[in-house]
């Protein structure tokens, strides 16, 4: 961060912050001393590189689905090591941790093998693309530093809305109303493998995003939804490179909550104009919280008499907002920042810290059952219940 520029000195909080990776509380990098590898080099391979970086990890190497891919992944991202195979990898010792990039279909079995070799693991989600595949890896991750990248939680926004559902400002949930739309998919020469439910799995929106936006309203709220009534469309059944497609383009979903609150969700991935487009608003008794992930540095509070808009400023946040605000308010933080905080508080709790709201492997087999209760839904016309 550079001094004296702005006028604008940083607060306490923000101090915790090293080139965007939290620190740990001796006020080490969260990473120093970690060596990590990483399974795919596909875009999501660059997100995570960044933010194990920022983290001041090592990222000892690299490897994709041939030894040639792992070439060219570790020239393209700077990585030192090009392995030829995931056993490579798993039988070097100097490796602390593994994140998990590939396809959906092969998140189970190759976390399972992470852990399986003693190592901690980033798996990205869905973490399974079944429900006992999902079980089957929080069980062997017992004991282990084992996260999913349900990044949207580290938006300090978002911890700003939890804070206020929490300690009871924004009284008790009473309605929902979230979407998660993109249009990257739009047309019908648009393609991509998560189409192939082989690679993707069952579900194809919802287990992509709508996993993210169920994960953002039950961590906000602090209500889980019990059950839901869910219709879907698939408006492309060929595509450039796949025909026969029976994952879904869009859902949507009515659903209640273990309280009694009442909600809707709409997930597509056919919505032109809206690039990622994550949107909540929940209402309490007391006052309407609402975050808008493509303008994440404010909060809209709703209420009967005097709403106001929020801003990303640590000396008006609660603490856990406060802490992830990694610079002066004013200079807007996004997506990376947040993925970054998120592999901090990773690497953070595999030296023994507990960070409050990481996501690990028992949220991701939540939102696998989650979405496994959407689409069952959707195929029977009938409300599904979903296991507490």
């Amino acid at each position: 961060m550079s001094e004296g520029t702005d006028g604008n000195e940083p607060t306490a909080m923000a101090t915790a912050a090293t080139n965007g990776g939290l620190t740990r509380r001796d006020g080490t990098a969260a990473g120093a001393n970690l060596r990590v590898a990483i399974v795919g080099g596909g875009f999501m391979a660059e997100v995570h590189s960044r933010a194990a970086r920022a983290a001041r990890a090592d990222v000892a190497g690299i490897v994709s689905s041939t030894p040639e891919r792992s070439v060219a992944a570790a020239e393209r991202l700077g990585i030192g090591r090009a392995y030829s195979s995931l056993e490579e990898v798993l039988s070097d010792d100097t490796i602390d941790l593994v994140h998990v990039t590939t396809p959906n279909a092969l998140h189970a079995e190759q976390a399972a093998a992470v852990l399986a070799a003693g190592k901690d693991v980033v798996c990205e989600k869905p973490l399974a693309t079944t429900v006992a595949d999902a079980e089957g890896l929080v069980a062997a991750a017992e004991g282990r530093t084992a996260t999913v990248p349900f990044v949207y939680r580290f938006h300090p926004m978002v911890r700003e809305a939890r804070s206020r559902f929490a300690s009871g400002e924004a009284g008790r949930v009473l309605s929902i109303n979230a979407s998660y739309l993109q249009d990257w998919l739009l047309g019908e020469s648009d393609d991509n493998w998560r189409v192939d439910a082989r690679q993707g799995g069952r579900s194809r929106a919802f287990a992509d995003i709508g996993s993210h936006l169920v994960d953002l309203v039950e961590f906000v709220s602090g209500d889980r939804v019990s059950r839901v009534s869910a219709t879907k469309r698939t408006v492309f059944a060929e595509r450039a490179s796949h025909s026969g497609i029976t994952t879904e383009d869009a859902v949507a979903v009515v659903v209640e909550t273990h309280s009694g609150a009442l909600g809707t969700l709409l997930v597509s991935q056919v919505a032109p104009g809206r690039k990622n487009r994550l949107w909540l608003e929940i209402a309490g008794s007391a006052e309407s919280v609402a975050f808008d992930q493509e303008q994440p540095e404010t909060l809209w509070i709703g209420r009967r008499k005097g709403s106001l808009i929020v801003p990303r400023d640590a000396d008006q946040l609660s603490e856990d907002a406060a802490r992830l605000c990694v610079v002066p308010s004013g200079h807007p933080q996004g997506y990376q920042d947040a993925f970054n905080a998120f592999v901090a508080d990773t690497y953070a709790a595999v030296a023994g810290e507990s960070p409050d709201g990481l996501p690990r492997f028992a949220d991701g087999l939540r939102a696998v059952r989650v979405t496994d209760a959407v689409i069952d839904s959707a195929e029977s016309g009938a409300w599904v219940d979903i296991a507490q």
